[in-house]
């Protein structure tokens, strides 16, 4: 099924009306304070900067989170909108 236009806005409204565990991580924990040592293993394993923009460290650590939670495969999390190469 296609999504609509507003469709990603209603399920949200929904998930946060329901107390959804992920909201409830996200106001828990501090994400800001792994971007230092996030960035650092970034910088260790980047050889060039050609190609496609990377997406934010802390955007990735919350998707690695949400797939180690939820038992997703990569396929899986590629298709939900968490948000856009920075």
């Amino acid at each position: 099924m296609q999504t609509g236009l507003f469709d990603w806005h209603d399920r949200l409204g929904k998930l946060d009306k329901n107390e959804d565990p992920l909201l409830q991580l996200d106001t828990l924990i501090d994400w800001e304070q792994f971007r230092p040592t996030l960035e650092q293993i970034r910088k260790a394993k980047t050889k060039s900067s050609p190609g496609r923009k990377y997406y934010d460290v802390i955007l990735m650590f919350k998707i690695l989170i949400i797939q180690s939670l939820y038992n997703l495969s990569d396929d899986a999390v590629e298709l939900c909108p968490f948000g856009k190469p920075a």
